[in-house]
This record gives structure tokens, sequence and C-alpha cells, in this order.
């Protein structure tokens, strides 16, 4: 009989919950482990087989999921142990479900279906936007004004070159606590994601390597469909405060290395 799975933990990410454990590989041959989950009090489910002691329940969406989970190790010859004991982990919750927005730029919801080009005009960018994205909240529309499709110096569709997205959004005076910037993403390229270098006002912010996805993103636009190849991912992070003004104020997205990624939403919020 396979020894039982030791230690399972449950760590929560945004929009997804990490597991790890510790078995035994050889003694016997582990085939696979078989991962069983009831997600907000739903009926358990196989969900997963891995031959890794570890895996990424991702797909949970931006908003907080509670899930419990255990874990059955299988042998070459296909006996099962007994069930771990349940571990229950919860997803960190976006601030674009929780938070005050200041300036939005589409829907979070999964879909760039309501952004310019989508789903598939990838092509047309560098006729459309031969000086790349320049975005006022409140008076530009996402339909027109910005594109799904965010290209990198990787894409000779796009000219082989960096391109940079600005969003300028205005304040009447300066918030308490440092404002969020949200960007939900439907998809990435599968082999180069690349960077983005986010800026505020002039000042650099953080560079944030982004994550591998399916490289359909440039072809479909709704990651909400059953059994759909789209991976969403999400980047989020405090803008400092000191480098607001009271008026107008930019923040630009630079893609200096690889290739495109593809939006959902992005989104200036109060925590």
């Amino acid at each position: 009989m396979p020894d039982v799975v030791r230690r399972l933990r449950a760590t929560g990410e945004l929009g997804r919950i990490r597991l790890s454990w510790e078995g035994e590989a050889y003694h016997p041959l582990v085939d696979h482990y078989a991962i069983y989950a009831s997600v907000d009090g739903a009926d358990e489910a196989l969900i997963a087989k891995t031959v890794y002691a570890t895996f990424v329940h991702g797909g949970l969406g931006g908003r907080a999921r509670t899930v419990r989970y255990r874990v059955v190790t299988v042998d070459a010859a296909g006996r099962r142990s007994r069930p771990s004991d349940f571990v229950k982990g919860t997803s960190v919750e976006s601030v674009a479900v929780s938070g005050r927005p200041i300036a939005t730029v589409g829907t979070f919801d999964h879909k760039s279906l309501e952004l310019a080009l989508a789903p598939n005009g990838y092509a047309q960018f560098p006729t459309r936007f031969p000086n790349d994205v320049d975005f006022t909240y409140g008076v530009d529309a996402p339909g027109t004004d910005w594109a799904y499709l965010h290209p990198g110096p990787a894409d000779t569709w796009a000219g082989r070159k960096a391109h940079r997205f600005t969003l300028h959004f205005g304040l009447d005076a300066l918030p308490a606590a440092d404002p969020w910037l949200a960007i939900w993403l439907i998809d990435s390229h599968a082999t180069n994601p690349g960077t983005v270098t986010i800026g505020l006002n002039g000042t650099p912010v953080r560079d944030v390597a982004l994550e591998r996805g399916a490289t359909r993103g440039s072809l479909e636009g709704d990651a909400t469909l059953p059994g759909t190849v789209l991976k969403p991912s999400y980047v989020e992070l405090a803008l400092p405060r000191t480098a607001l003004v009271a008026g107008e104020n930019s923040v630009t997205i630079d893609k200096p290395a690889g290739s495109w990624h593809a939006y959902d939403a992005v989104g200036i919020l109060i925590r």
C-alpha cells in the first residue's frame, strides 16, 4: 500500500492556491498523486493528477476562494493510499474586487472583448496605434483607444521594438494612502512573456516578470469559456503616493523585453 502524503500545505496567492506535501516516490514506486478539492463548500472532486509533490490550483479568479484539499498516492500497480488529512487554503482577493476605483480601463471579467482590436486584430496595431497607446480616463473609450494586445520587442508584426501603454487620470486631491495598480491579463506568450516596467509620473516603480500563458490570447478573448486554454494572470502593486500630484497623473506600462501579453483590464484603485 502506498504511503499517505505528509505535511500537506496550502498557500493562498492572487487567483490561485499553491499546494505542497511530502511523499515517498520509490517505496513503492509512485505513479502519480491524485488531488481532490472542495471549492467554497461544493462537493469534493478530482481536480488534477501530478507526478510532483507540488501543485498550483489556478483559475480561481479575483475573489477570495476557500478550498479544502486532500491528496491520494497512487503507485505503479494502481494501488491507492488512504487520503491525506484535509488542508484548507484561501486565495488572496484582488484589489480590483475589494478596492475603490480611481480610474479603470475595461472590465475585470477575464475577457478582453471590450478592448480595441479584440479578439484577434493584433496585426492592425501598427496602423491603429502608430505612437502606442495613450489613454485618458474619462475621455477615451476602451473599445477604440486601448489595444487588447501589448506587443514587445520579440514581435516582428509590431516592429520588433518596445511599446508603451500610458494611462492618464486626474486627482482632485492626494489620497491618504498609496493607491494600487491592478493589471489583469487573460493570457500571455507561452515561452517568452517578457517583462513590464511600471512608472508613475516619470518615477520608476517596479519591473515585473510576467507569467507564461498559453499563446492563444492574441486570437481568443474569453477566458471564462468552458475548456478554455487561456491562462489568466495578475499584476497588482502599490504605487508611491509621494509621486502623485493633484491634477493629472500618468501611469506607464513599458514592455522592454519579450513577446506580447493580452489585457483583461487595468485600474488604479484605493484599498
